[in-house]
């Protein structure tokens, strides 16, 4: 078996595909580079900024506001921490707009997860202070459930209180499952996600008063119309992307200023789209406890947007949470193309990195509301969690059972990733040890082995997920 030799020891050819496979799928490389002076290093340059910043804001500010200097003093850590993120962090498995925004999100998701881990080592003092000193406000807030009534009168419907719920919260619940479908690629996943949701809430009505709701508003309203809405309208936009034909021109072979100007928005596009196969009829029993645990997971990080708010006391309205929301929808993209990519390709023997991240914070949200909601969770009732998990795991099972049974004798005869890895990877396998020797030839750790490299203009999509 042919090897290539690494510092002091020998890599099989086998270690050397593995090692180039994960960094395709957690570090993407650019294919082709339209507008060169984005993708050129500027550290010098960066480095020269972030120090006259730093300068001006330190000697040019007046220090009889301590309030506005711990402000200041709190934006700049972030800032010159996400820096140091576009210089050091991982590409990740996205291209588009551009990796160095998605070095930012990486950089935002490892400083969200290093602040709950300072929350969960204070006390509820210590915590209520921290949030009044981001906003006074909250010292008035109350919880929803305490001056809200749910779930009254169900019997009467008319068309006032329906449509009544037709507010910003109903288009942001469709906005937001156009999104989730988007992400999933999946009609059973998705649907299957939101009943389980709905039944998730009746589970855990005796604990959040606010998932008290009238049958019509959860099956109609909900499932119907907001979720369905939402699972078409996304859903239908991904076929869009899978029968469109992407062939990249480079920028500077566009010689009208029209046409250059239509390449430059189309960079905030997907390079690639193509057909997801979650699940076939070859599939391990791993390959099906993953998605059930992407199932819980996900099940796990809507209850924490609940629980968050009525435990810290802020509401729905208010930035923290809809910040929050954002923020998790932003860093949902890269994890489950990283967590895809883990459970349908058998040459990926990790998870990457932003998935972990995303994995760890969603069970510190959880730890937290756990550790400040004492009171609250002396209440829960086992026997319903008990109950929530056996019902998610029948409908899961019979869901990825429908799915497969679905894709056997209707869907298309096309190959999943997992089916034709030998296909798509057996064209640099001849190559992979020269470009290997040269990747090892300095610190895989190093910033510098992050090249950037010009390409025909084409680019491949990778495990059934874009490669953006």
């Amino acid at each position: 078996m042919a090897s290539v030799y690494s510092g002091s020891h020998t890599l099989s050819k086998d270690d050397v595909n593995y090692r180039m496979h994960f960094r395709m799928i957690n570090e993407q490389q650019v294919e082709d580079i339209t507008i060169e002076f984005f993708y050129r290093p500027h550290t010098i340059t960066l480095l020269t900024c972030t120090v006259l910043s730093l300068m001006y804001f330190a000697f040019a500010r007046d220090d009889g506001n301590p309030d506005s200097n711990l402000w200041v003093g709190l934006i700049l850590v972030i800032s010159f921490f996400l820096v140091i993120s576009v210089l050091a962090f991982p590409n990740g498995p996205f291209t588009r707009p551009h990796p160095a925004i998605w070095r930012i999100v990486f950089g935002l998701s490892v400083l969200y997860f290093l602040f709950l881990v300072l929350i969960i080592f204070l006390n509820w003092q210590q915590v209520k202070q921290l949030m009044y000193w981001l906003d006074s406000n909250l010292r008035y807030a109350k919880r929803e459930a305490d001056i809200m009534d749910y779930a009254v009168n169900c019997h009467v419907i008319t068309w006032e209180r329906i449509l009544s719920h037709f507010d910003i919260f109903a288009f942001s619940h469709f906005w937001g499952w156009g999104m989730k479908a988007l992400l999933i690629r999946s009609y059973g996943l998705c649907w299957t996600i939101s009943i389980t949701w709905e039944l998730t809430e009746l589970f855990f009505m005796h604990l959040l008063p606010n998932f008290a709701e009238c049958w019509w508003d959860q099956v109609i309203l909900d499932i119907l119309l907001c979720n369905g809405g939402g699972i078409w309208l996304g859903m239908n936009v991904c076929r869009f992307l899978e029968m469109r034909t992407y062939h990249w021109a480079s920028i500077k072979d566009i010689h009208t200023t029209t046409g250059k100007i239509k390449r430059a928005a189309l960079q905030f596009t997907p390079a690639s789209w193509t057909y997801v196969r979650w699940l076939d009829p070859k599939s391990s029993l791993q390959r099906v406890m993953g998605v059930y645990l992407f199932m819980i997971i996900w099940q796990l990080t809507e209850l924490n947007t609940f629980f968050l708010k009525h435990i810290f006391i802020f509401p729905a309205s208010h930035a923290l949470s809809w910040c929050r929301i954002l923020f998790i929808g932003i860093i949902t993209a890269p994890t489950v193309r990283q967590y895809y990519a883990y459970l349908t390709d058998t040459q990926c023997k990790r998870v990457g990195t932003q998935c972990w991240v995303f994995g760890a914070i969603a069970f510190l949200e959880a730890l937290a509301c756990i550790k400040f909601g004492q009171d609250l969770f002396s209440k829960t009732q086992i026997l319903y969690v008990i109950l929530w998990l056996l019902c998610l795991a029948f409908i899961t099972f019979l869901c990825l059972y429908g799915m497969v049974w679905y894709a056997e004798n209707y869907g298309p005869k096309q190959k999943s990733f997992s089916e034709c890895e030998d296909s798509n990877y057996g064209e640099f396998d001849d190559q992979v040890s020269e470009v290997f020797k040269e990747e090892t030839a300095l610190d895989d750790d190093s910033p510098t082995t992050r090249r950037r490299g010009k390409g025909s203009g084409k680019t491949k999509s990778i495990n059934g997920l874009d490669s953006q």
